[in-house]
């Protein structure tokens, strides 16, 4: 047989390789961010919430270290996500700021009702406009902001207990929070305590779509 039958065959085992060489050195959940180390970017977008009807812009960001969680429901991991949230909600003194990618608002609002709310306040992103600006590969992703409101730390993929305790509770308390390097409340009581005292505004690296 001629040698060039054999080119494709190569060029795929080639390509096979390189894959799984890369898969192995790279953590697919800290894949690079354009936005790290820069402010995040302006942006103007509605309440989930409602409210007076004004718009949000990345000034209301600023002011103390926050957590930028790009979520949906229509994302299973969002869902598995979720109790996490509201654990590091109830007991760490960071805001936590939705943007609600891609979604039914009247369906995101049941979703928090249902399963617990352990947001300050939530972006609407229903074309996925901000999270092209924000680089987002899909939901959930999660942004870590200093007071300025640089990017610190992108995380892709769902918060687990692992990644609050290796990736962003030591960042925040080199930023100045008191935190645990794990949530301690069961996600129950984390809903409970966060609708039974709504969080005053403060002055201040999955799925796909």
């Amino acid at each position: 047989m001629r040698p060039a039958l054999f080119t494709p065959l190569v060029v795929f085992l080639v390509i096979l390789l390189l894959g799984y060489i890369g898969f192995q050195l790279e953590d697919p959940h800290r894949l690079p961010s354009a936005l790290v180390g820069k402010p995040f970017p302006d942006f103007a977008a509605q309440r989930l919430e409602g409210g007076d009807g004004a718009l949000v812009g990345r000034e209301d960001l600023l002011g103390s270290p926050t957590l930028v969680n790009v979520w949906a429901t229509w994302c299973p991991t969002c869902r598995a996500e979720h109790e996490e949230l509201l654990r590091i909600r109830a007991s760490a003194p960071v805001r936590i700021i939705g943007v609600n990618y891609k979604d039914d608002p009247a369906k995101a609002r049941r979703w928090l009702r249902d399963y617990g709310d352990p947001y300050e306040f939530n972006l609407v992103d229903p074309d996925g406009a901000l999270g092209v600006e924000l680089g987002v590969y899909g939901a959930p992703e999660t942004f870590l902001l200093n007071a300025a409101g640089e990017v610190v730390f992108k995380q892709v993929g769902a918060i687990t207990e692992s990644v609050w305790r290796r990736e962003l509770a030591p960042r925040l308390a080199a930023l100045g929070v008191a935190v645990s390097a794990a949530p301690n409340a069961r996600p129950a009581d984390a809903s409970a305590a966060f609708s039974a005292t709504p969080a005053a505004p403060q002055q201040s690296d999955v799925g796909s779509r």
